[in-house]
């Protein structure tokens, strides 16, 4: 039996378990081994030969934003219309057959906008260069997920369940779970919190299935088996996604209201160029980017050419961005020597 069918079975075997306490060790278990085979699936073939063509593009500009969706959704004319790059757009169905880099100018920052192949379903076992997309778009800062307004909740639900599976995490931050194999000494489980969904015994039986005999481990919140499936695994991504609701101008306007309100969403139609300027506010926020403006001694700030960085960094952070040098040479404020009250 290949991987492809021991996935399918056991995907199969989870739908049909009820979920209650006397099958939760079971389910553990079962997820555990769901992930392994996956994990396997996504492994480079050694007998496949080193050629073939690849899509990925070098990492450019202040960001990296990944354009994924179904084909026929309107990727390539976004991208023809946020960028000065001309992306073919047609009718019919995979228009697009490879990556497609573009710059969005943005606050003085310089956005890199990939249109990557529309993903069919099975896109995570290979189906339509699927893994190539979905590799190109686990390096990506933040994903949009174009949807077409007329099908979008269908459309969502499968493109989600795609990249789960081969460990992109949608608007999700990393458990927080501290796991350290050892060279001995048994499993150490500890929590700190009251656990609802993971116990002792459940986190022995998935660590057995990975052969990890001795290791520290540490719940700080209230995780799932499947969170914690992800840190045994180590490598999964977490980023944000923002879903882009295209073609409003086919649907109701009671309908463009509810998908407007539905978290991490934005509606826009790139055929009547509708509320594409909310978009880029919305894709600068979930970049979490900052402008930084610098300025000669005795002279005004020069707002004509901003230093990008992520929000929260630090003065070092600046001075590595003007000169690798700089920061060594940067002197911090001495300390105040000047008392207050009588001297």
């Amino acid at each position: 039996m290949g991987i492809l069918e021991k996935i399918s079975e056991i995907e199969k075997e989870i739908a049909r378990t009820q979920k209650n306490k006397a099958t939760e060790y079971h389910l553990g278990l079962l997820k555990a081994k769901l992930a392994k085979y996956r994990a396997q699936l996504l492994e480079p073939s050694k007998s496949a030969s080193s050629k073939g063509e690849g899509f990925d593009v070098m990492k450019s500009g202040d960001a990296r934003v990944a354009l994924i969706g179904f084909p026929s959704v309107g990727k390539s004319t976004f991208l023809s219309l946020m960028t000065s790059t001309a992306s073919e757009a047609a009718s019919y169905e995979f228009t697009t057959l490879t990556c497609i880099p573009g710059v969005i100018e943005y606050k003085g920052a310089n956005i890199q906008l990939l249109d990557l192949p529309g993903i069919i379903e099975g896109a995570a076992q290979g189906k339509g260069r699927g893994r190539q997309v979905i590799a190109v778009a686990r390096t990506a800062d933040v994903v949009i997920m174009m949807l077409d307004a007329t099908k979008g909740e269908v459309q969502r639900s499968l493109l989600e369940k795609e990249l789960e599976s081969v460990g992109i995490r949608l608007n999700k931050h990393k458990p927080n779970i501290y796991f350290k194999p050892k060279k001995g000494g048994g499993i150490s489980f500890n929590s700190t919190v009251t656990l609802t969904q993971c116990s002792e015994k459940l986190v022995q039986l998935i660590l057995h299935e990975y052969k990890i005999f001795n290791a520290e481990v540490l719940f700080r919140e209230d995780c799932s088996p499947d969170e914690f499936i992800d840190v045994i695994v180590g490598n999964r991504v977490y980023m944000p996604c923002l879903y882009v609701y295209n073609k409003i101008d086919q649907i109701s306007m009671e309908e463009v209201d509810r998908l407007a309100r539905k978290p991490n969403s934005v509606v826009i139609s790139c055929g009547m160029k509708l509320n594409l300027d909310y978009l880029l506010e919305m894709l600068w926020e979930y970049l979490a980017l900052t402008c930084i403006y610098t300025k000669k001694r005795g002279q005004r700030p020069d707002f004509t050419d901003a230093i990008i960085l992520r929000r929260g960094a630090s003065v070092e952070h600046v001075c590595h961005r003007i000169h690798r040098s700089l920061a060594s040479q940067f002197k911090a404020p001495a300390p105040s020597t000047a008392r207050s009250g009588w001297a």
